[in-house]
């Protein structure tokens, strides 16, 4: 069997060693004589399961006391509406950020709800920045402040959490485990798992208790935080498998040094891919330095007719899910956690001889 680089954006590529415990484990968990993916969700093989995915990405994340941690299905997309019907109401609606695809998206699902404020927009620019502070709308009376910490698909990344006494909410789902984050400077941090998680199907929402409310009976009970923390994210049957892929994936990442770890390697895989474009005029990247995304890596040839013939030479090579995203075109590099960095040296090693044979 022979392992491609996957640079796809998410689905994203796993560690090898997760995915082999997971092979391992498949038919026979624990002894149990099934899989993990039989056993019920409210079993105590299970009430293990969980009890330690939640320990480990506590201690990952320094998560304190005071938060609730919850595992619930339908992705970081059903948390643009939970957002919104867990904090907002419509005479104190959420304010916005609006830094690239997906939080246009989370705006657009709370502005539909009648929930949402726009603070600010870079939409102008072709999301390729970050809007200033000055440039906020804000009155102060908004529920809570939301951003994306990092788009996937315009490649940029808030280098710090932005200031405000609003309760600061924000969907990591591209960045989250990938470098240091103060989590009590949160009110909510959620993050679907096909990036740094795990496999898809599942989400990671991380909510200070105070925040946690009774809803109106018109929201449903699988909207609300509030009943989900009660019953342990286990109201109904949850993505089983993708709770226990996510707590693999978890031991993997302390495993080899923790967030602090994986934050020194993702900078040193991002600087050695941005520094091979700004020094070529083959290839380009146009997102200003101080935003770049260390986590999703957009690039373009500057003759744009080859990058249809640069995607399809990349697969051949083992280099999988370089195409750009269909809204901005040319070349995308996602490089999460799981992404060595003889990736990226592969990488570089083909736009080079790409280069010398189209250039």
């Amino acid at each position: 069997m022979s392992r491609i680089f996957n640079f796809c954006a998410g689905p994203a590529m796993l560690p090898l060693p997760v995915l082999e415990k997971a092979r391992d484990e498949l038919l026979d968990y624990q002894g149990l004589g099934m899989s993990v993916m039989e056993i019920s969700h409210r079993s105590s093989a299970f009430d293990e399961v969980a009890a330690g995915s939640e320990a480990c990405l506590r201690r990952l994340l320094s998560i304190p006391g005071d938060y609730a941690v919850l595992f619930l299905a339908g992705g970081a997309t059903m948390q643009f509406a939970q957002v919104p019907l867990n904090l907002a109401t419509p005479d104190r609606p959420g304010a916005y950020i609006v830094d690239g695809s997906w939080s246009k998206k989370a705006f657009g699902i709370a502005k539909r709800l009648g929930l949402a404020h726009l603070a600010a927009s870079s939409e102008a620019t072709g999301f390729k920045s970050i809007p200033a502070k000055e440039e906020w709308d804000l009155s102060g009376n908004e529920a809570y402040l939301h951003y994306a910490s990092n788009e996937t698909i315009s490649g940029v990344q808030f280098r710090h959490p932005p200031e405000s006494s609003l309760p600061l909410v924000s969907d990591m789902s591209s960045d989250i485990l990938s470098r240091p984050v103060d989590v009590g400077k949160f009110g909510v941090i959620y993050a679907g798992a096909q990036k740094n998680i795990g496999q898809s199907g599942i989400a990671i929402v991380i909510v200070r208790k105070d925040l946690l409310r009774d809803l109106p009976p018109v929201v449903p009970d699988l909207q609300s935080w509030s009943v989900q923390h009660k019953q342990g994210s286990r109201l109904n049957t949850p993505p089983t498998y993708a709770w226990y892929m996510a707590g693999l994936v978890f031991e993997w990442i302390e495993s080899m040094g923790g967030v602090k770890r994986m934050a020194e390697l993702n900078q040193q895989k991002a600087d050695r891919l941005y520094g091979f474009l700004d020094q070529s005029s083959f290839y380009l990247n146009d997102i200003p330095p101080e935003v770049r995304s260390h986590m999703n890596i957009p690039f373009q040839i500057v003759d744009e007719s080859l990058h249809g013939r640069f995607v399809e030479e990349a697969e051949a090579s083992g280099l999988s899910s370089l195409k750009g995203h269909r809204s901005v075109g040319g070349m995308r590099a996602s490089i999460y956690n799981a992404m060595p960095i003889e990736g990226i040296e592969a990488l570089i090693d083909f736009m080079k001889e790409f280069e010398n044979r189209a250039g």
